[in-house]
């Protein structure tokens, strides 16, 4: 699915400038910890979150995330859209929790892009 497809199949709004929406995703993850996300997220991804600061914005450039959909009908704070708008990361407000965004997302074949976190080399 491209970036547009996926903003209507959310419910959602594009809020950024200049989104090549007929840019493919294939994979998603979803959480709040961004600790997270950089430990387990594959490159190429959709980033869930309830998050709306400019710290998702950041991890989501070092992660080499496609797009970011912001859960529950929050908007991203001003210096949020600036950062996304300055970089050319695509973000879209979904009414959706991240259950649900999920649930769509698998339903329509993207898969999950979380890889499991190898603890055992931290024994």
């Amino acid at each position: 699915m491209n970036i547009g497809e996926i903003a209507v199949l959310v419910q959602g709004k594009i809020l950024t400038n200049g989104v090549n929406t007929n840019l493919e995703v294939v994979g998603a993850f979803a959480g709040d910890l961004m600790s997270d996300v950089l430990a387990t997220i594959k490159p190429e991804a959709i980033l869930i979150t309830g998050l709306n600061n400019p710290q998702v914005i950041r991890t989501a450039l070092i992660a080499d995330v496609r797009m970011v959909i912001i859960a529950r009908g929050k908007q991203p704070s001003i210096e949020m859209t600036e950062l996304a708008n300055s970089e050319g990361m695509p973000i879209v407000s979904s009414p959706l929790g991240l259950f649900e965004l999920s649930a769509r997302l698998a339903e329509n074949h993207i898969v999950s892009f979380e890889q499991k976190f190898d603890l055992s080399k931290y024994d």
